[in-house]
């Protein structure tokens, strides 16, 4: 039997195996954008605001793509949504190797964020439903994610050796393996049972102060973490603190700390106050962050991005797996998607400020969303503290 009939423990295995293995390649093709972004920059002579508003039109695709998630399961399937959504990877990419027209830029990098939400909301469902820890699943999931993106510029720079198309069209490969994945992934039809979460209504978490909040600390996760993504590599480039291709693999010191921090999520750290730990983790980020703006040694600002990253790490999953049961297509496409507006407004307004003051001036806004993850793990945690049954249900 394959993936798409299997039930019972064997099934269960099958997806979750399913979801890891989609996001390790999503991990390849999300992390790619940002390179590939400067790559295109540096060949078609793009403005810093032009290059800045590719990256928020992934955002805004990605936005699309978890809101329709969370409404077209109901009326075609889990399976069939995610068939539907997640080419996008392999289409976007394939129509960067083929062109430099500026519209169609901006169509490839819709696309691509299209096949980003979709993916992460079906492999949120595929490993983290019915698991018994759902932060230590969740945790596993991203550092396979990591461990993508941790390849990825390699994966680029060996293609970039040929014709200027040819990275891109290994990447949009990888998109191919990961839409395939996905057809075999065991993600039930239209007739399946309703997922973990919807019996008590599909909207219930709506009344939830906790969602919003959670919806709101991904919000801000999301643009710091898209600035950075977007704007790192060519942040270094000119600033002239790494130029040429070694700029690339800022990514790679920046991957490798946030697949080392899941895993110890997984298995060392097993936090029993997770908002305390995301408190602390936001102020390393935020002092990581101020340095890596000050600082002009290409090892020490690499040293402060690797800070940077490592205590992001535990953002995504902690606070998806804060949902806890109330965990479903329409939740965490809800909240997935509202958290995008983040990746879509920072990026831009990066390069905005950048046009008109300077790249380190439109860097430094990104400070704003890092200051939030210091004050709103801390609002959950008084939160948890004073509703202890509630605060501290199985994530």
């Amino acid at each position: 039997m394959d993936g798409m009939t299997r039930s019972g423990p064997a099934g269960a295995v099958w997806r979750r195996r399913a979801g890891m293995t989609a996001f390790f390649l999503s991990g390849i093709c999300s992390l790619s954008a940002g390179i590939l972004v400067s790559l295109l920059r540096d060949s078609l002579g793009l403005s810093y605001g032009f290059s800045g508003a590719l990256v928020s039109v992934m955002s805004a695709g990605n936005m699309l793509a978890l809101l329709t998630s969370g409404v077209l399961p109901a009326k075609l399937g889990e399976r069939a949504t995610a068939i539907l959504l997640t080419p996008g990877y392999c289409l976007g990419y394939l129509v960067l190797a083929l062109t430099g027209v500026p519209g169609l830029l901006a169509a490839a990098f819709l696309l691509v964020g299209v096949a980003k939400g979709a993916t992460a909301n079906k492999c949120t469902l595929l490993v983290g439903s019915g698991a018994r820890d759902k932060s230590r699943a969740l945790s596993l999931m991203n550092a396979w994610y990591a461990l993508g993106a941790l390849l990825c510029p390699f994966l680029i720079a060996a293609l970039s050796h040929g014709p200027r198309g040819l990275p891109m069209a290994g990447v949009s490969t990888a998109g191919l393996l990961l839409w395939l994945t996905f057809c075999f992934s065991g993600l039930p039809g239209k007739t399946a049972t309703p997922a973990e979460g919807e019996k008590t209504g599909s909207a219930s978490f709506l009344k939830s102060g906790i969602f919003w909040t959670l919806t709101l600390l991904l919000l801000c996760h999301n643009a710091a973490e898209s600035t950075v993504n977007g704007w790192v590599v060519t942040w270094y480039k000119g600033e002239g603190i790494l130029t040429g291709a070694p700029a690339a693999y800022t990514v790679t010191v920046q991957w490798a700390m946030t697949l080392a921090a899941r895993l110890m999520l997984v298995y060392v750290i097993r936090p029993g106050r997770p908002w305390r730990t995301l408190t602390v983790m936001g102020v390393g980020l935020t002092a990581a962050y101020a340095l890596m703006l000050r600082l002009r040694s290409p090892l020490a600002a690499l040293m402060a991005l690797g800070l940077f990253a490592f205590s992001m790490a535990g953002f995504y999953p902690i606070g998806v797996a804060g949902i806890g049961e109330m965990m479903s297509a329409a939740s965490v496409g809800t909240m997935l998607a509202l958290a995008a507006l983040g990746g879509i407004l920072f990026p831009a307004l990066v390069g905005l400020v950048a046009d008109t003051a300077g790249l380190t001036a439109g860097m430094a806004v990104n400070l704003l969303p890092c200051l939030a993850l210091i004050l709103l793990p801390a609002r959950l945690e008084r939160h948890s503290a004073g509703h202890p049954r509630k605060g501290r249900q199985r994530t």
